[in-house]
């Protein structure tokens, strides 16, 4: 399949040179007629545009628009860098790499053909292995061994050659396969479709986490008997657990990105994302880190063992770190917005509806209903959610500037985190575009700015799609 791909890529090389000859020679030739009467369709000498129509299915006919030659160049131009992109997953090599690529790619809103393109290169149709050549259980083993380095999978580890161990890690890698195949697929979707798809797969990740937390102990219990030193408490647990919060995070956060929230809604999303699910990713996060280092740290005191050389120690870079890093910007900024949202309902700036066949409290539920067949995390109701977020609780209870200051706080702490990460991608650069005027803002209805005015402020989600820069009217 490599060379396949390699193929591809030198094909598409090729298109690209050939349009920019096309691009350059499109004033040659008949031009169509610039007849507004005839709607969509050029006028042109030998060519009808609605040949087609008599060789379509007996459907309600779809709207098709013939765009213009130069619009053509540059829509196959984008289509041939996406291509292009495709077949860069090949280079790829752990699942949760792939998985990243696949979101990344995703977020772009690719057309439906190298949405395809990317299946089927990663997923072959007639053997269902990765790239044609890797299974999936190897995909999945190395991905847990990268995440957090459970030693039964560890050759040093007295469980590795134990049969019983054995059947109980390939029987769990065998029922991670398909939501995991699954939760890949789900991103060939559109946006929509896909957002959809999340809170349903929830149902398959929470009887993994349950199998997880089951084949966690049976192994602890016997690795107990032979290395006491060590331990598999929440090993496969934690690393189910972390692709169900992320799932959860990106059901929610897709939500702002699809305009399905109305401003009243705004504190409670952002609420549930900062105070709970990604509190619980850093803390998971950090639990694998911790993990990986124990793991480590057993694996050196056996080498030391062996070996009576003195080794210079190298200060390694945590793989987690800076996955860890970007989840407490992420956390800082919903942080901050729900502070802000809470703020401003206080100033009467937020529009409420009238309620009269349904509640905030049916809303709520609506939104998080997905979340009801997950057990780990548990699912905050409403009720809970209003006594967790209840400021009453505080004394003195704050005021709106005390809130907007402190959202200036988290604006501020998420700019700091951002701006410490070496080598910051288009991600960090597009929070610090919605962070900075923020701090900004915040700090001036923090000294009274507006404060009598009740016009509703504006969300701009142009800088980013899941972060609005506050503006004041």
């Amino acid at each position: 399949q490599m060379s396949a791909v390699a193929e591809a890529q030198k094909l598409m090389t090729q298109a690209a040179d050939l349009l920019s000859a096309i691009h350059n020679s499109l004033h040659h030739g008949i031009q169509a007629q610039n007849d507004t009467t005839k709607g969509d369709h050029p006028i042109m000498m030998g060519f009808e545009p609605l040949v087609n129509q008599r060789l379509l299915p007996p459907t309600f006919p779809r709207y098709a628009k013939i765009i213009k030659r130069e619009e053509m160049v540059n829509y196959f131009s984008k289509l041939i860098d996406r291509i292009k992109t495709v077949c860069e997953v090949v280079n790829l090599t752990n699942l949760h790499c792939i998985l990243d690529f696949f979101c990344e790619f995703s977020e772009q809103s690719p057309c439906v053909l190298s949405r395809s393109l990317l299946q089927a290169t990663t997923f072959l149709v007639d053997n269902k292995k990765v790239f044609g050549t890797h299974l999936m259980q190897d995909m999945v083993k190395d991905a847990l061994r990268s995440f957090v380095s459970p030693p039964v999978l560890s050759p040093k580890c007295c469980l590795y050659n134990n049969h019983q161990a054995k059947d109980y890690i390939d029987s769990f890698v065998t029922h991670c396969v398909r939501p995991f195949c699954s939760l890949i697929q789900i991103h060939g979707h559109n946006r929509a479709r896909q957002r959809d798809k999340l809170g349903h797969i929830l149902e398959e990740f929470a009887t993994l986490q349950d199998e997880a937390e089951k084949v966690d102990a049976a192994l602890h219990s016997m690795l107990l008997k032979q290395e006491p030193q060590r331990q598999h408490l929440a090993c496969l647990g934690t690393w189910v657990l972390y692709h169900n919060l992320r799932i959860m995070i990106q059901y929610l956060l897709s939500g702002f990105e699809l305009e399905l929230y109305s401003m009243h809604e705004y504190y409670y999303i952002y609420w549930y994302l900062s105070e709970f699910l990604y509190a619980w990713l850093i803390s998971t996060l950090s639990r694998a880190d911790s993990s990986q280092m124990a793991e480590e740290r057993i694996m050196e005191e056996q080498q030391k063992g062996r070996s009576s050389k003195k080794t210079k120690k190298k200060k390694k870079v945590r793989p987690l770190s800076r996955e860890i890093t970007m989840s407490q910007a992420y956390q800082n900024m919903c942080a901050g917005m729900y502070k802000t949202m809470i703020a401003f309902d206080m100033d009467g700036k937020v529009r409420k509806p009238k309620f009269e066949l349904d509640s905030e409290q049916v809303r709520y539920e609506h939104r998080f209903a997905p979340f009801n067949s997950v057990i780990t995390p548990p699912p905050v109701h409403y009720l809970q959610f209003k006594e967790m977020s209840d400021l009453n609780k505080y004394s003195p209870p704050p005021q709106s500037s005390d809130l907007y200051m402190a959202a200036s706080k988290h604006f501020q702490q998420a700019k700091m985190i951002l701006e410490n990460i070496p080598n910051p991608d288009c991600e960090v650069n597009r929070i610090l575009k919605v962070a900075k005027p923020n701090i900004v803002v915040m700090k001036l209805l923090a000294g009274g700015h507006k404060k009598d005015s009740k016009v509703p402020p504006e969300f701009d989600f142009s800088p980013h799609k899941y972060f609005p820069v506050v503006k004041l009217i």
